[in-house]
């Protein structure tokens, strides 16, 4: 299968950014549109060297001049730079056992359109096919050409967009990325699901360019990013599911690799519908969990508080080890940090000295279309930076 005419345009990324041009790039994406003086004064840089720094952007594609202003600073007219976001597109994936979920966004991660589609067969030729499909469907939508793509999953990623391992696709050293892009002739990185959520968390989402701070993610795994110093540490074990085998009760379930209570065991998709039906004595969803017990009532409730106190006990930890600004609960449960945020606070009171400054928590309530748009914004940082960094 090959792209349809005037569909997607393949198109090779802008040469990899460094130093003070990098700079200028990032502060325009993520701020702009800026003037050249609010530029010069951010980037400590004179008038002249921000002229000649800025120039190669501009003849490249990637900054572009908008509309006269009146500079505060001169008083003069000038045209800040900005970034041509109606005309770059990219496309991001999100890969489930069962699912794949695709977003068209802007150079801003800009949501444009949204595709689905059922993965019938796992086997990386199939799903290759499906995603290809998923993106020749979100490039005939709109008008802006498909730059690079990027694809999210659980598991442990190469560099180079081989798939170490994927549990939940039962795959082990596939070379997706590879594949896909021959399939597409488009860039195509490939990174950690949970990976992708925090890097589009630090530029596009509430952690708002901080520079520390913390993602923990709570659905059917449990996940974990961080960024200390502005970047993402992104080291192969990021894949592997680390936070999920932290002890929050020695007394508690079994994981399914033999650990008595630790995170997987006591706050993932599998283990609150357990307790729950154990409860209720009968099946039942996370989310009926949690609308039952916002309800009050009260064997949903007990269920819930404990889990939330848990998960308090386990953002307490991510605090003490990290000490980040702020710390971001998302993921498909993240609701739980809600229903039960008396316990959670409880938790993480239980955890915390009492001498220690009170931790900032941001709950988002993500869903699988927020999740495909951070495997966009690897590929925006991939396709800007010349990294997914």
């Amino acid at each position: 299968m090959t792209l349809d005419p005037g569909v997607v345009q393949p198109q090779s990324a802008w040469t990899p950014l460094t130093g003070a041009a990098h700079s200028i790039a990032l502060e325009v994406l993520l701020d702009g549109p800026l003037t050249r003086s609010e530029l010069a004064r951010r980037l400590e840089l004179s008038a002249g060297s921000l002229t000649r720094l800025s120039k190669p952007l501009l003849d490249s594609g990637l900054l572009v001049e908008s509309r006269d202003v009146c500079d505060p600073v001169s008083g003069r007219l000038t045209r800040p730079l900005d970034v041509d976001a109606s005309t770059h597109r990219f496309v991001g994936v999100k890969l489930t056992a069962d699912t794949a979920y695709a977003v068209l966004t802007t150079l801003r991660a800009g949501v444009v359109a949204t595709r689905e589609a059922v993965l019938v067969d796992r086997e990386p030729a199939a799903v290759v096919a499906v995603v290809a499909d998923l993106v020749r469907q979100l490039a005939r939508t709109d008008p802006g050409e498909v730059r690079a793509v990027g694809v999210g999953l659980g598991g442990r990623i190469v560099a180079d967009g081989t798939v170490d391992s994927a549990r939940y696709l039962g795959w082990e050293d596939v070379p997706f990325g590879a594949a896909l892009e021959a399939e597409l002739g488009l860039p195509v990185v490939v990174d950690n699901d949970v990976m992708s959520l925090t890097r589009a968390e630090q530029w596009f989402g509430t952690a708002d360019r901080c520079d520390h701070f913390a993602v923990v993610v709570v659905g059917v795994g449990i996940g974990y990013g961080l960024v200390v110093g502005g970047r993402v540490i992104d080291r192969p074990d990021a894949g592997v599911g680390l936070l999920g085998h932290h002890p929050l009760d020695p007394h508690g379930p079994l994981c399914p690799e033999g650990h008595a209570g630790c995170a997987d065991a006591v706050l993932t998709t599998g283990a609150l519908t357990s307790r729950a039906g154990l409860a209720m004595r009968r099946e039942i969803t996370v989310e009926e969990l949690l609308d039952l017990a916002d309800a009050g009532e009260p064997l949903a409730r007990r269920v819930v508080d404990d889990a939330a106190r848990a998960l308090g006990v386990l953002v307490a930890a991510v605090g003490n080890f990290t000490m980040p600004e702020r710390i971001v609960i998302s993921g498909e449960n993240a609701r739980l940090a809600e229903v039960g945020r008396a316990a959670l606070h409880d938790g993480i009171a239980q955890g915390r000295s009492r001498m220690a400054s009170e931790l900032v928590v941001d709950v988002q309530l993500t869903g699988f279309a927020e999740w495909a748009r951070g495997a966009a914004v690897t590929a925006i940082r991939t396709f800007v930076l010349g990294s997914r960094r």
